[in-house]
């Protein structure tokens, strides 16, 4: 028989449960990172879902940027010699951001990610057999194939701009490191040092972007 005190009970305890916290888990045909099932397709031989593979692609576009010039890797200051850099560096920490927040509380084993994966590549290879199939037999003609081509080449013009760029921020820093110079005291020593550290910064940027020059031009 239930009481009354029993059914004025139950929301309560119905409330403690609530307040458990639910632990995502993958499970096959979702994002390996964050467990969504929306658009999920292949990426890096993972199955990852939309929104990861955009985020990583932004990532994965400042990597790019940045070794292109011969710039300072990714890391946790947003430090550049321009806009343009800085941009990245922005857009790569917010997407970082990101996948940290959608991040599964526990990811799931490699082993068990590949095994779940196999049946579907086993079915991609069963579809595409026939088409080889009805492939006609080679004449003995030698077919020429076209030559990749090389999507990351440095463009001159963008080149040159940053050039002349970081060479009027050289400038702007060798006036401000001739002020400090004649200033006394540990806070112009402070700022003296820091004004070397960026122009060091500049000359090194330079340095990288004319080996790209040479190489492009070559």
């Amino acid at each position: 028989m239930i009481d009354a005190q029993t059914l004025e009970s139950r929301p309560e305890s119905h409330s403690l449960n609530s307040s458990v916290p639910t632990i995502r888990r993958w499970r096959p045909g979702s994002c390996v990172w964050c467990g969504d099932d929306n658009s999920v397709d292949m990426f890096r031989n993972e199955p990852r879902c939309g929104k990861c593979r955009e985020n990583e692609g932004i990532i994965d576009d400042a990597k790019r940027f940045l070794g292109m010039y011969g710039l300072r890797p990714l890391g946790g200051t947003l430090q550049s010699d321009d806009d343009e850099e800085r941009e990245y560096r922005v857009n790569a920490r917010e997407a970082r951001r990101v996948l940290n927040e959608i991040r599964m509380d526990v990811l799931p084993d490699a082993a068990a990610v590949r095994k779940a994966i196999r049946p579907r590549a086993a079915t991609v290879v069963a579809d595409t057999s026939p088409a080889r199939a009805s492939r006609p037999a080679s004449t003995g003609t030698a077919t020429r194939v076209a030559a990749p081509v090389k999507t990351d080449t440095v463009d001159i013009d963008t080149l040159q701009a940053r050039v002349l760029g970081l060479l009027d921020q050289l400038g702007s820093i060798d006036e401000q490191i001739k002020v400090a110079e004649l200033a006394q005291g540990l806070p112009a020593r402070a700022r003296l040092s820091d004004l070397n550290k960026q122009k060091a910064t500049v000359l090194r940027t330079l340095a990288a972007l004319e080996k790209a020059r040479i190489a492009a031009s070559n």
